[in-house]
């Protein structure tokens, strides 16, 4: 088994609990409202406002069926990880070459990325409107929330659920407060759900709409966030969580379908019916909407509506950027850095932008984010298909002939929209100034990208025919055990970070090898000189550290023990395992360190780094 997805919450919600339906439902419910979030985000604004100004309550009809593709999506997702226990990421993971594995995640991270951009600019926007200060200092002011989710995560999921639960219901009232303004018609409302296209300008923000439904960070994040709540691992067991999560999913999505439908329809209840037909920027429906309303805090409404969406949307680039860098790469960072990567790949395009083009651009760089969303779409979805329809890999938890028809039909859909929009982009480019840059960077780009799209389609049928992967879920097969024989530990290192924690430790060591095995204690020194420095560091708390740690050996030593001592510079989850390496340990042994909550958040979890960085046995003492 890999990794677990979100190790820091996996299974830490429990679901078994007694009481009625509701109360069961309700341990289940939160992972598809963090979901939710990424479908109604400030990059889908700019459709929805410029579907309903133009052509009234027409489209409306889209987003419904859109919204019905996003269920099926991720209802998949969550039987993904349900069942497999696997996100999304650690499933491509299993399909593909290592190579090809490279190429996803890199789109992947481009795609959090681009979504992350869409976030920035949204939430500058609202603050722009709303207090008048100027997108430059909105787009800084962005990087500080990056924190907020760290601080969030300390609490536990059902604390960020919650808070993101909270920014839903802000989005949710500030627009049904402006639609009971609009007063719009319902009878034309309900018109707007017999799909019609009126004409071929439609079609291309209808595609929009379509392109912009399914975020591929969307996909990745759900398959992991599931995977919180604790569930009993039977085939009734699995069963009841599938159905939970699929119940999650459809309130959660009907509330993004609901912050949707109100955008385009105060667009067309406004605009539309006003004359304002052209109206597709944040900025001017957030200007138009006193004058049209007659309210004073109608715009106020919509700013604070948009600063909510923004915030709330931040919250999936961080554990998106996570998980498909823990898939498809097993590699953890700080969770911090993490955030601070994917924000500032977002944040410094988006200063730059405003800087050289004006604020006029932010739009462009909305299109932008979008075009790049869709041209990763496909390998997100594609794999997710290949591995809930694999009876292998699910075994009666595979999807059933229905759920094939339509995930690929909806897969193929909208992949083609989305291929056909950047298309249009590509042909917009290579007519204008930039044309000569395009065709040596973005057409060589999008070619490879439908070879390796070709690739990722094809080839999971044609390893099936060569191929036979036993079962994996919802347990593995028993095969026996061979005959138990007792390990030998000669050479045992000790962790000690001088807490509480060392004593507990040294006595599981000592008896683990008894008199016969030699012993070695490491302690890392975390000052910043010694993460400069390394070793030519001389200062107190090496001084310090060096006696405390010779002390221990020597009391050790005086036992009757052969001990000594070795002292390590820098990241303790680097300094350990270089230790471990230099010294040709067995085992290590590691008391709980002591850093806390703070610490945590600068240096992360050492025990964990440390254990998926040693080849060794390593016994973890509480």
């Amino acid at each position: 088994m890999s990794q677990k997805s979100l190790s820091e919450v996996n299974s830490t919600v429990q679901t078994d609990v007694k009481g009625g339906f509701w109360k069961r439902l309700f341990a289940f419910l939160g992972p598809a409202y963090l979901v939710s979030v990424g479908y109604m985000d400030p990059g889908n604004w700019a459709t929805d406002l410029a579907g309903g100004s133009r052509y009234g309550y027409a489209l409306l009809w889209v987003l419904l069926m859109s919204n019905l593709i996003a269920l099926l999506f991720q209802s998949m997702c969550a039987r993904l990880g349900v069942v497999a226990q696997r996100d999304l990421a650690q499933a491509s993971r299993e399909l593909y070459h290592p190579a090809t594995n490279i190429f996803n995640y890199l789109l992947a991270e481009i795609a959090i990325a681009a979504t992350d951009l869409a976030e920035v600019v949204g939430m500058a926007i609202g603050l722009q409107l709303l207090f008048g200060l100027p997108l430059t200092w909105g787009i800084a002011i962005s990087i500080l929330d990056s924190f907020l989710l760290l601080m969030l995560m300390q609490l536990g999921i059902r604390k960020l659920e919650a808070f993101i639960l909270g920014l839903v219901l802000v989005i949710g009232v500030a627009f049904g407060i402006q639609m009971l303004l609009a007063q719009p018609s319902l009878p034309e409302v309900a018109t707007g759900f017999i799909p019609s296209i009126p004409d071929s300008d439609a079609l291309i923000i209808a595609i929009g709409i379509i392109g912009a439904t399914v975020m591929p960070h969307n996909l990745y994040l759900h398959s992991a966030l599931v995977q919180s709540r604790k569930i009993t691992r039977t085939t009734e067991g699995i069963k009841k969580a599938i159905r939970y999560n699929i119940i999650d999913s459809a309130i959660a999505l009907n509330l993004a379908l609901f912050v949707n439908a109100a955008i385009l329809i105060l667009a067309a209840a406004v605009f539309y019916k006003s004359g304002y037909n052209g109206v597709s920027e944040i900025q001017d429906a957030h200007k138009l909407l006193e004058p049209m309303l007659g309210k004073s805090y109608a715009p106020t409404l919509f700013a604070i509506a948009l600063i909510a969406s923004g915030q709330s949307s931040t919250v999936t680039g961080t554990l998106s950027g996570q998980i498909v860098m823990e898939g498809y790469l097993h590699l953890r960072i700080a969770p911090w850095l993490r955030r601070l990567i994917t924000r500032l790949l977002a944040v410094i395009p988006a200063l730059l932008v405003v800087h050289i083009a004006g604020e006029h651009a932010t739009g462009e760089m909305l299109v932008m984010s979008q075009v790049i969303l869709g041209m990763q779409l496909g390998f997100a979805v594609i794999p997710l298909l290949h591995y809930v329809s694999d009876k292998n890999r699910m075994g009666s938890f595979a999807i059933g002939t229905w759920s094939k028809v339509g995930g690929w039909t909806a897969a193929l859909l909208i992949v083609c929209l989305n291929i056909g929009m950047v298309i249009n982009q590509i042909q917009e480019w290579t007519s204008g100034p930039a044309a000569l840059t395009t065709y040596l960077t973005a057409v060589p780009l999008f070619a490879f990208s439908m070879i390796m799209l070709a690739y990722i389609t094809f080839k999971p049928f044609a390893s099936r025919f060569t191929e036979i992967i036993k079962p994996r879920v919802p347990h593995g097969h028993f095969n026996g055990l061979a005959a138990i024989r007792q390990p030998q530990y000669h050479h045992i290192a000790v962790a000690l970070d001088f807490s509480t924690a060392d004593q507990k430790a040294i006595e599981h060591a000592l008896y683990l090898g008894g008199k016969e095995a030699r012993y070695m204690l490491f302690h890392a020194v975390e000052t910043a000189g010694a993460w400069v420095l390394g070793n030519d560091i001389s200062d107190l708390e090496v001084e310090s550290d060096s006696r405390n740690l010779n002390l221990y050996a020597q009391a050790i030593r005086d036992l009757g023990y052969s001990c000594e001592a070795f002292i390590g510079f820098g990241s303790a989850k680097k300094a350990l395992p270089r230790l471990v390496a230099e010294n040709k340990a067995d085992i290590l042994v590691m008391g709980a360190h002591g850093h806390h909550t703070v610490k945590d958040l600068v240096f992360g979890t050492t025990v964990g780094a440390v254990r998926h960085a040693v080849e060794i046995p390593v016994l973890i003492v509480r």
